[in-house]
């Protein structure tokens, strides 16, 4: 009896070690379960608690941003650099190209608008993020969208420049038969690493950018070319452009109109040296032009101060422009692309420019041109005998009229 008791005992005891392992491994199963069970829960009511406050937002942003562009002209062009009709049809070019889709939450149109306030206004992502009542992840992924979306109309953007006809009367441009626009250099101040600034100080002891700029008669730009070191010439930068595969192309027989800063040479037509030459030196109560040199030199100023003009407008209109953004590098470089590519955008599709009416009231990343077809054009940037011969030429004529006429 003892023995059949004690070995009644062993198996009760073997029974209960099996039953508690069983339920160890039970638990150790059930438990990760409900943990993950419990993390998708939360999990989930984070997701709920997020489109709530989403849908909460949704009438403050509707409200700025129609403020924005639906209530008026004057307002969108506060705010964004243009009228409604012209903010409609960027929208709508770059929703064609299909670069830029409406998100679950923000429309192109929203996008645009973010990226033109920053533009204009240099604003920050965090003001932006304010204003439009968004994260500032959600901005800064529209604003590079746009961005991209932008350079990538650079062939569209850019215009292929006319030259002077003979039939051309305009009293500026009419002595420069076969001129395409003008060219300059002007300073873009960005911000670098500490040991790239002594390369960036431009002359005037600006941490900057020199960038070559090309633009015609009606101060669109044909050509830009950011990126540069301040301290670089602009001699040397037009040589650059002009030697790239898709750098300026200037097609043999026409010219454009370039200041002192560069040689004369075939394609790019300079004043005289030594020559009165800017316009408040030809203002009222100066002296009349006294010979063939000073009658071109006059002639040249007024019609190249289209570019200069064309800078001031650019740099009015894109606040961005105006001081060093704290963006990379090249980031820096592709906003100030894209100022230009929208400035055209704009010069285009808007009948006055308000930019302008304000300038008269107040008195290296390459873009290319593309490959030319079947033309021969410019590819090296050095003085020659018969380029000056011609300015000479030129001059002369200038001046037999001007003693005939007897007017500039």
């Amino acid at each position: 009896m003892a023995n059949r008791a004690s070995m009644n005992l062993a198996v009760i005891q073997k029974v209960e070690d099996i039953l508690h392992n069983q339920q160890l491994e039970l638990l150790s199963i059930v438990l990760p379960l409900l943990r993950m069970r419990g993390n998708r829960s939360r999990r989930h009511m984070r997701t709920i608690r997020a489109a709530f406050s989403r849908l909460n937002r949704i009438p403050a942003q509707v409200r700025y941003f129609n403020r924005l562009v639906n209530v008026s002209d004057v307002a969108c062009i506060d705010n964004l650099r243009m009228d409604r009709n012209t903010f409609g049809r960027l929208c709508i070019l770059l929703r064609g190209t299909g670069d830029l889709v409406d998100g679950n939450f923000v429309s192109v149109e929203e996008q645009v608008a973010m990226f033109l306030g920053i533009l204009a206004h240099h604003k920050k992502n965090r003001i932006v993020r304010f204003q439009f009542t968004r994260s500032g992840y959600t901005v800064s992924r529209y604003v590079h969208a746009v961005l991209g979306a932008v350079l990538k109309l650079h062939d569209t953007l850019l215009v292929t420049p006319e030259p002077v006809s003979d039939e051309y009367d305009d009293s500026r441009w009419k002595w420069f038969k076969g001129c395409l626009g003008a060219l300059d250099g002007t300073y873009i101040n960005m911000h670098v690493p500490n040991e790239d600034k002594p390369r960036y100080r431009s002359r005037k002891g600006q941490i900057c950018t020199n960038t070559l700029a090309v633009c015609d008669r009606k101060m669109r730009f044909v050509y830009v070319l950011c990126g540069w070191e301040g301290s670089a010439g602009d001699a040397r930068v037009l040589r650059d452009a002009v030697t790239r595969e898709h750098g300026l192309k200037v097609p043999r027989g026409n010219y454009y109109l370039c200041d002192n800063g560069y040689a004369n040479s075939d394609g790019f037509l300079t004043p005289y040296k030594g020559v009165r030459y800017h316009l408040k030196e030809w203002g009222v109560g100066t002296q009349a032009p006294q010979n063939a040199r000073e009658i071109f030199n006059m002639r040249h100023t007024k019609a190249r101060n289209v570019i200069e003009r064309a800078f001031a407008v650019l740099k009015m209109r894109w606040g961005i422009l105006r001081s060093a953004s704290y963006y990379p590098s090249k980031i820096q470089i592709r906003l100030m692309i894209a100022c230009f590519l929208l400035h055209n955008f704009i010069r285009s599709e808007m009948e006055n420019d308000p930019m302008e009416i304000d300038l008269d009231n107040a008195t290296p990343i390459d873009v290319g041109q593309g490959e030319g077809h079947a033309t021969e054009f410019v590819d090296i940037v050095e003085p020659s005998p018969a380029w000056t011969n011609m300015r000479d030429t030129l001059a002369e004529s200038m001046w037999n009229g001007y003693g005939i006429n007897l007017a500039p």
